[in-house]
């Protein structure tokens, strides 16, 4: 098995007793902006600021994953790449704004976290989330996974 099916695996036998699915991805989506935004925030060292304000840790944690997602799929990296590009742009404007973005990330996080809870409500609790926690970067490629397998695209 390679892989990339190992960890497509892993995260689909998590998602068999998720209760609401909406809340679900949608808890997926902010937990991820808010922990790329955590890591956003971070103090970076004078020669990455000097390249550049958008090099910090959070874009060169979307970049790394971003290589991942390229090394297990070709397929999937591609298809990941505007969802990588859009969390990006989410945390640059969010920079860009008057409110910290430690502030606005740690919100993110929390109701992330939240909305994971009532999704795994009657499935497992915290002990779920924490899970989710741990595969949260794998999330959307097993969703582009489950899209490209309904369309027939090989990854």
């Amino acid at each position: 098995m390679a892989e990339t099916d190992i960890w497509l695996a892993r995260f689909d036998d998590q998602q068999i007793h998720v209760g609401n699915a909406g809340i679900y991805w949608a808890s997926l989506a902010l937990l991820l902006t808010g922990i790329v935004g955590l890591l956003w925030s971070l103090p970076v060292p004078r020669g990455l600021a000097a390249i550049s304000p958008l090099l910090n840790w959070g874009s060169v944690f979307l970049m790394a994953a971003l290589v991942y997602y390229f090394v297990i799929s070709i397929a999937l990296g591609a298809g990941m790449l505007p969802f990588v590009s859009g969390i990006g742009a989410i945390q640059a404007w969010l920079a860009a704004t008057s409110i910290p973005i430690a502030v606005t990330s740690c919100i993110l996080t929390g109701a992330g976290i939240a909305g994971l809870s009532l999704g795994h409500y009657e499935s497992g609790g915290m002990r779920a989330v924490g899970r989710d926690v741990q595969l949260v970067m794998i999330a959307p490629l097993w969703l582009l996974s489950k899209i490209y397998r309904q369309l027939g695209i090989p990854y």
